[in-house]
């Protein structure tokens, strides 16, 4: 029995690395995509933190099929604070591990370098899918030991094109 493969997503990563690039990404596509091209089953969106201005962006994400997860913040702090949601993210994929879930690959969206040891770790033990990065400029310095095997472009042609958002 083949196993199913799960994503990691930062979304803040995602769109302010594809804004950067002048496009956007359509969610229900980027869901398809990772289903159709990768056999992703579960995929985990990251954001940083709940506002009801963003209610139609969340309730989008759920019904494209995205399991969200929110970074805890004490509400003090809630208006200075950027997303950073890795240790979530490094915590989410750790769990699953420790926690002996079963799944087949780990395929990780963003093109922060936090992540790194993280992917080492996935490589060694064969559980790494795939880093898509939002765009060029957003991948980090540290994964170009990796080999291309194991990292990807979303702004590539034949990705971007599949995925991007397209005003009505």
């Amino acid at each position: 029995m083949k196993l199913s493969n799960i994503a990691f997503i930062d979304g803040q990563n995602l769109h302010l690395g594809t804004k950067e690039s002048g496009w956007s990404v359509d969610h229900k596509k980027l869901r398809i995509y990772l289903r159709d091209k990768y056999h992703v089953t579960e995929a985990y969106y990251f954001l940083g933190f709940v506002s009801e201005g963003f209610q139609d962006l969340y309730d989008g994400l759920q019904r494209a099929g995205f399991i969200l997860s929110f970074r805890e913040h004490s509400s003090t702090l809630r208006g200075n604070k950027k997303g950073n949601v890795d240790s979530d993210i490094v915590f989410g994929v750790m769990k699953k591990l420790v926690e002996n879930e079963p799944f087949g690959k780990v395929f990780i969206v963003s093109g922060d370098g936090d992540y790194k040891k993280l992917v080492d770790f996935l490589i060694k033990k064969g559980r790494f899918g795939k880093m898509l990065f939002p765009n060029r400029v957003f991948a980090s310095s540290l994964y170009k030991s990796l080999g291309g095997e194991f990292f990807d472009y979303l702004e590539g042609k034949g990705v971007k094109a599949k995925i991007e958002y397209r005003h009505k």
